[in-house]
């Protein structure tokens, strides 16, 4: 069966990043992230996970209450922010935003506690209106990325068997996985179907990957020093964000190219906890940060041509590993 939710969007001309940013990128070092501001979404103790942004810079993201309640949102490019998102069918108190488009349509995911599994849901902004998506033969289903045709990507366990990625592209879903990794996640995939995710390795480690538009996986992406990685979102340039850990327990924000293999840092002042979760066609990253006392804020940063950002390369791949017993485990998403 197919499920489409390619959508036309009629007059509407994607916005390029502008002057140097519009040129392949030929070193790291012609590159530094800039913090434009930080934002919450409202109310006494919330965290706010940020997750992607659109081109016409809408945000969608996570917060979580001081219940342990996790809803979705969107903060307008206006500042603005819309109700709390959640899933008609969320018996968990778990409803996730993870992507948004130009057309603001939404997804993510919601859990069932019923019965343990996660499941993917749409939302469009205005009128509210929800549709909740699960790939066929799937036990559990999340919804991580979508582009501005409405094509979209994620990961889903088909019965009896393990976590992989898929793409939904024009209706037709691809499934696919890392060889010999425990899960497989796709979180964002652009105009030409080039997706980004990561994956976890027999240790439990977690590494990046590219998935190209031919089918064909570029990975474990780490930096040197990294004791794990996670890129969550990649643009039309194919520049991408995430985040790695190192062996002191700080965990930094991170620029991709793949161009070069090399990697720009960007930890918010005075913490050691900075994730860029998303990246836009103007170079605009949206994540988070947490504060000394554990609380979480979203930001708002811009990828610039110069500045004097770190810079690393990316890590020589170990030993391929070898083929391992494997059984069905759900991965909660990492936000």
């Amino acid at each position: 069966m197919k499920v489409s939710l390619r959508l036309v969007v009629l007059g509407f001309v994607a916005l390029a990043l502008t002057g140097a940013l519009a040129q392949s990128p030929e070193s790291p070092a012609a590159f530094s992230i800039q913090l434009l501001s930080t934002f919450d979404y409202p109310g006494t103790g919330n965290q706010t996970r940020p997750q992607k942004i659109s081109d016409i810079g809408d945000v969608v993201g996570i917060y979580v209450d001081t219940s342990l309640v996790s809803r979705g949102f969107v903060m307008l490019r206006d500042g603005t922010f819309s109700p709390p998102i959640v899933d008609p069918n969320d018996t968990g108190n778990l409803t996730e935003g993870r992507g948004i488009n130009n057309s603001r349509l939404v997804c993510g995911d919601y859990l069932d506690a019923t019965l343990g599994t996660f499941h993917g849901f749409f939302w469009l902004h205005n009128p509210s209106t929800y549709r909740n998506y699960d790939v066929p033969g799937s036990t559990t289903t999340i919804t991580l990325g979508l582009n501005n045709v409405g094509d979209f990507s994620g990961s889903a366990t088909p019965t009896g068997g393990i976590q992989q990625a898929f793409l939904s592209v024009g209706g037709r879903v691809t499934p696919f996985a890392v060889p010999n990794a425990t899960a497989t996640l796709a979180y964002q995939l652009n105009a030409t179907n080039q997706s980004c995710g990561y994956f976890i390795d027999s240790a439990g480690l977690t590494h990046g990957f590219i998935r190209d538009s031919d089918g064909s996986i570029r990975g474990p992406i780490d930096p040197v020093g990294s004791t794990g990685t996670i890129l969550f979102g990649n643009n039309d340039m194919n520049l991408v964000v995430g985040r790695y850990s190192d062996a002191a327990g700080a965990t930094h924000g991170i620029l991709f190219l793949p161009q070069t293999n090399e990697f720009v840092v960007y930890d918010f002042p005075g913490s050691t906890f900075t994730s860029l979760n998303g990246i836009n066609g103007r170079g605009l990253v949206v994540g988070r940060y947490t504060d000394g006392s554990g609380i979480d804020h979203g930001i708002l940063a811009q990828v610039v041509r110069g500045g004097t950002g770190i810079t690393l390369p990316m890590a020589s791949p170990s030993a391929p590993a070898q083929p391992f017993p494997q059984r069905a485990v759900d991965t909660a998403p990492a936000y």
